[in-house]
């Protein structure tokens, strides 16, 4: 059985607004020298190497918990870590006004995507899952367009839908023709987590990026506590090395501190410098499931996956 869980870090906005200034205290306000701007690309591309070992971490968690126990059990042990920092810190609770933009960002990447993308891979292998969210920047940025009201030029969208179109070829060719669950599980993954990321950006003008994803944790912990009881009761639970492993790297990797890592990159290079890092995402993808799983690529993989990365590519580059 081959699965996946992907929380994948905010993804980087193609299109963004006009600049909003960030509230007093929170990083990145004011300008860097090159040892702070080389400081935050290492951490970005930190944040990045962990979010692409989510998709075999999660392969990896499944050979010891269910689908529905594994995302519960990595949701409660995220929010303690995140709700440990918080405490540590004396983080004060957000204003009243950002607790229903949170509750996207809960919805979309606490729950969502970890859900939806861990049952698609329950038959499908990490490489095709890999190829299909790497997506994820181009709907995210399609959905920033939507939420923030900019207008993106005819060069975004054309390259947006080539990278689409590529991507959904490829699903049908892998499928036989037709797309299956799991590539419809993972395209509705798209769809939320996107939500997610967009409205996790908007939040992150106002407070710092990591208390965003921290307090979307902390909200899901009562849920994700519940569901955990529940799914565990109903799953067997078979422990290995590698189960374990994959647990608490989705958890505590790929869920708290690689976006913690990704968001302080973020605010000291800027998005757009970030974004052009991410777009390895996929990729190192590929190349961990061959190394940890032993997953044989077909050659449309790395094609497919390099096409949206050149799709991508222009659409950071492309003027609204």
């Amino acid at each position: 059985m081959r699965t996946k869980n992907s929380a994948i870090a905010q993804s980087s906005i193609a299109v963004t607004a006009e600049p909003t200034p960030a509230a007093p205290g929170a990083p990145g306000t004011a300008a860097t020298p090159a040892g702070a701007t080389l400081g935050g690309t290492l951490q970005a591309a930190l944040g990045v190497a962990a979010f692409s070992l989510t998709f075999p971490a999660t392969a990896w968690g499944l050979e010891s918990f269910g689908p529905w126990s594994l995302v519960a059990v990595r949701s409660v042990l995220a929010a303690l870590i995140a709700g440990g920092c918080l405490l540590a810190l004396r983080v004060p609770l957000p204003a009243r006004t950002h607790w229903a933009g949170l509750a996207v960002v809960a919805a979309g990447v606490v729950v969502g995507f970890p859900l939806l993308t861990t049952l698609a891979l329950q038959t499908s292998t990490t490489a095709h899952a890999a190829v299909v969210v790497g997506l994820l920047p181009l709907t995210t940025a399609l959905f920033s367009a939507l939420r923030v009201g900019t207008r993106p030029s005819r060069t975004f969208w054309l390259a947006a839908l080539a990278g689409a179109a590529a991507v959904v070829a490829f699903t049908v060719q892998q499928s036989g023709g037709a797309l299956t669950t799991a590539d419809l599980y993972l395209f509705a993954a798209l769809l939320v987590c996107a939500a997610g990321y967009t409205e996790g950006g908007r939040l992150a003008r106002v407070m710092p990026g990591w208390q965003v994803i921290g307090w979307a944790l902390v909200l899901c912990l009562p849920i994700g506590a519940a569901a955990a009881a529940v799914a565990l009761s109903y799953e067997p639970v078979h422990l290995t090395w590698h189960g374990v492993t994959g647990l608490l790297w989705v958890a505590a990797g790929s869920q708290f501190l690689g976006l913690v890592v990704w968001y302080r990159g973020m605010a000291a290079i800027g998005i757009p410098k970030a974004s052009q890092l991410q777009l390895a995402q996929p990729l190192l993808t590929l190349v961990w499931s061959v190394l940890l799983l032993g997953e044989h690529l077909t050659v449309a993989a790395p094609l497919t996956a390099a096409a949206v990365l050149v799709c991508i590519a222009v659409t950071q580059r492309a003027r609204g």
